[in-house]
């Protein structure tokens, strides 16, 4: 679920007056006055968070520093450890 940013139309309470950060469904319908004063609001659009290259795989280390087993698909059905504790195969057969 996306956070969407809103901001007041005109002067408005406390709680709106920086903005307000909301959790919503993409279905959910834009928030049109502040929850708190009622205040008129309009979402604002921001940039997307976007995760270059390899960025987002979780390292190793980091893994097994953490106490994380990770696997890595070895062949059709087979995993092998790379990192933690745990058997060092995994096989569905």
């Amino acid at each position: 679920m996306p956070i969407y940013q809103y901001m007041p139309d005109q002067d408005a309470c406390e709680h709106c007056r920086d903005g307000i950060e909301q959790l919503q469904r993409l279905s959910d319908p834009a928030l049109t006055t502040c929850p708190q004063c009622d205040a008129p609001i309009h979402r604002i659009i921001s940039a997307p968070q976007v995760v270059s290259g390899q960025a987002h795989r979780t390292s190793e280390s980091h893994a097994g520093k953490h106490g994380f087993t990770q696997y890595k698909r070895a062949g059709k059905g087979v995993y092998e450890k790379t990192v933690g504790k745990g058997p060092a195969f995994i096989s569905g057969e």
